[in-house]
C-alpha cells in the first residue's frame, strides 16, 4: 500500500441515478476532503444483487491507482446486525458492509486486515437505519482519504462473510457453468473463464449449448459474424460470453442469470 494519502474514492451502488441518494453520499464525502477525486464504477447493480456486484467490483477494481478506496454499497442488511468493516488489501481498501461483496477479490488478493466500524466519531452524528451509505461508509472512507488510520475505525477482526459464488462443474466430458451478468448490450457473460477452458483437455474442441442453440468456435470479435448472429467470445474479463452481433443475446435467446450453459467436448471420429 502507497503510503501518501489516497487520492480516489469510487463508488459501487444498487442505488440508480433517479433519487438523490448517490448525490448525499458524496457531499458527505467532500465536506470532509474537498480535494478527493470522486469516481463512479456503477450504480446499475440490481436492487441487493449481492453475487452481481461482487462480479462487477472485482472487474473494475483493479484498473484503478494501488492504494484507492472503493465504498460499496448494495446492503440489503442495513439496519440490522451485520457489521460494517473495511477490508484493506495489497492494493485497495474496500469500505463496504460484512456481507460477502468483496469474496471474488479475496479468493485471488491477499487481506491483510479487516476492521469492524464501531468508532462514531468517524460516521455522521445521527445514523439512518436504512442508508448507511450515507451516514457510515462515506464519512468512513473520506476520513481514510485524510489520513486516518484504519486502526481508529474500530477492533481488528478476523472471521468475515463470504458469498456461495457460483462455480463451473468440471467433468471429463463437459463443463457446465451458468449466466452469471446479462450487460447493457444483453451480452450474457458465463463463469466459465478462458483460463478454466485453457486448463482442460478440451483445447478448441467443444460444442457450446445454451438455449436450445449451439455454438462449435469462440469468435475473436463480435463483427466476426454475420449481423444477427449468435456468437461466443472471451470478453475483456476472460469471461466467455453469448452475444449476438449488433443485438441483444438476452432478448434474442430469452436468457436470463442463472440459465445454465454446456461446453460438451468433441469425442474421437
Amino acid at each position: 500500500m502507497k503510503k501518501d494519502h489516497p487520492s480516489i474514492i469510487t463508488l459501487t451502488t444498487d442505488f440508480g441515478l433517479t433519487d438523490t441518494y448517490v448525490g448525499e453520499m458524496k457531499g458527505v464525502i467532500f465536506q470532509i476532503n474537498p480535494q478527493i477525486q470522486i469516481i463512479d464504477i456503477t450504480h446499475s447493480i440490481p436492487p441487493q444483487d449481492l453475487s452481481s456486484a461482487a462480479f462487477q467490483i472485482n472487474n473494475a477494481y483493479q484498473y484503478f491507482p494501488e492504494g484507492s478506496i472503493h465504498i460499496i454499497v448494495i446492503d440489503p442488511g442495513v439496519g440490522s446486525q451485520r457489521r460494517s468493516i473495511v477490508c484493506q488489501t495489497e492494493k485497495a481498501i474496500f469500505v463496504c458492509p460484512d456481507n460477502g461483496i468483496c469474496t471474488k477479490i479475496f479468493e485471488q488478493e491477499k487481506l491483510i486486515r479487516t476492521i469492524e466500524i464501531t468508532n462514531p466519531n468517524f460516521c455522521l452524528r445521527q445514523i439512518s437505519q436504512t442508508f448507511h451509505g450515507r451516514d457510515v461508509f462515506a464519512p468512513v472512507a473520506a476520513y481514510i482519504s485524510c489520513g486516518v488510520s484504519l486502526t481508529d475505525l474500530g477492533p481488528e477482526i478476523s472471521d468475515i462473510t463470504m458469498l456461495s459464488v457460483p462455480q463451473p462443474k468440471i467433468t471429463e466430458n463437459e463443463i457446465i457453468g451458468e449466466i452469471i451478468w446479462i450487460d447493457n448490450f444483453g451480452n450474457a457473460i458465463t463463469n466459465v473463464s478462458m483460463e478454466i477452458l485453457k486448463s482442460t483437455s478440451f483445447n478448441t474442441k467443444y460444442t457450446i449449448q445454451i438455449a436450445g442453440i449451439k455454438i462449435d468456435h469462440l469468435s475473436n470479435f463480435y463483427d466476426e459474424s454475420d449481423i444477427g448472429s449468435t456468437l461466443a467470445l472471451a470478453n475483456s474479463s476472460g469471461n466467455i460470453e453469448i452475444a449476438v452481433n449488433q443485438g441483444s443475446a438476452s432478448s434474442t435467446l430469452n436468457i436470463k442469470v442463472g440459465e445454465k450453459i454446456l461446453f460438451l467436448k468433441a469425442l474421437p471420429s
